[in-house]
């Protein structure tokens, strides 16, 4: 009946959206090596306040507190999750970092770019980019 109607294969679509899912793919691996982050909130133990309501989160998170650290909580706050995933082999490196600054992801660069040739991808860098 799909056919009749000249609509797409039931297992082509996205099921939320109803559209037709496009795939690409680079040809060699190293080609495309996609680089994302993605912020991640700490959640103290025994659960956060959306879960129990502020009185309770609010009691969880302090009770990390040591006596002189008032306000510099390490349990507060988020980690940064770093991702390198090739385009072709779909092969991925990710580390948890503390923070996303600049000279942190040049150097989560650097370690992704060696595991990538520790796995036999050779990243390939356009003739525009600039560093290793």
């Amino acid at each position: 009946m799909l056919a009749r109607y000249r609509l797409a294969k039931l297992s082509w679509l996205d099921r939320a959206t109803g559209r037709v899912i496009r795939r690409y793919e680079h040809q060699h691996p190293g080609d495309l090596v996609h680089v994302d982050i993605k912020k991640l909130g700490k959640i103290p133990d025994g659960g956060g306040w959306r879960m129990l309501g502020r009185p309770i989160g609010n009691r969880h998170s302090q009770a990390h507190h040591g006596p002189r650290s008032k306000h510099r909580n390490p349990l507060v706050g988020y980690h940064y999750l770093h991702i390198a995933i090739d385009d072709h082999s779909r092969l991925a490196y990710y580390e948890l970092l503390p923070d996303e600054l600049g000279t942190t992801a040049a150097q989560f660069r650097l370690r992704a770019r060696s595991w990538f040739a520790a796995n036999g991808i050779t990243i390939q860098w356009r003739p525009d980019m600039t560093g290793p």
